[in-house]
């Protein structure tokens, strides 16, 4: 998961959006880890009880959703979601299964099944032209 973050992080740009969907232990923070690694962020962390927390690193934002505790959409949006659809910070948001209705349309999803020692499977889905070109980069 980590690798596969860095690769991603490398041709990620300012606006993006990740949505990470999967289940308990199934390597959501792990990526994040990763992805926040590639930009000189080491100390990252789940915000499972905070639902969201913000590292810069330079002129970059990333936004850290953790979405387990809330019930809907709704409940997002009351919060100020979309204030933090800022088109020069990126946001990775786990447990987006929970969110549905609030994700962004031009986004990147990664569904991720397995945990623990099991083995994991990961699924990469574009919605957007940006991510197309992204997930074309990352072809052999």
């Amino acid at each position: 998961m980590h690798a596969l973050a860095e690769k991603l992080a490398e041709s990620f740009r300012k606006g993006g959006f990740i949505a990470l969907f999967g289940g308990l232990g199934a390597g959501k923070t792990c990526f994040v880890k990763g992805f926040c690694s590639y930009f000189g962020i080491t100390e990252v962390s789940s915000p499972t009880f905070t639902i969201v927390k913000h590292y810069t690193a330079g002129d970059l934002t990333i936004d850290h959703f953790d979405c387990y505790r809330l019930d809907s959409s709704d409940e997002l949006l009351a919060m100020g979601f979309e204030e933090y659809l800022d088109p020069t910070g990126i946001i990775l948001m786990e447990w987006s299964e929970n969110v549905l209705d609030a994700l962004p349309e031009s986004r990147l999803e990664i569904h991720i099944s397995g945990s623990g020692i099991d083995p994991r499977t990961v699924e990469l889905v574009s919605f957007g032209d940006e991510y197309d070109a992204i997930l074309e980069e990352l072809q052999p």
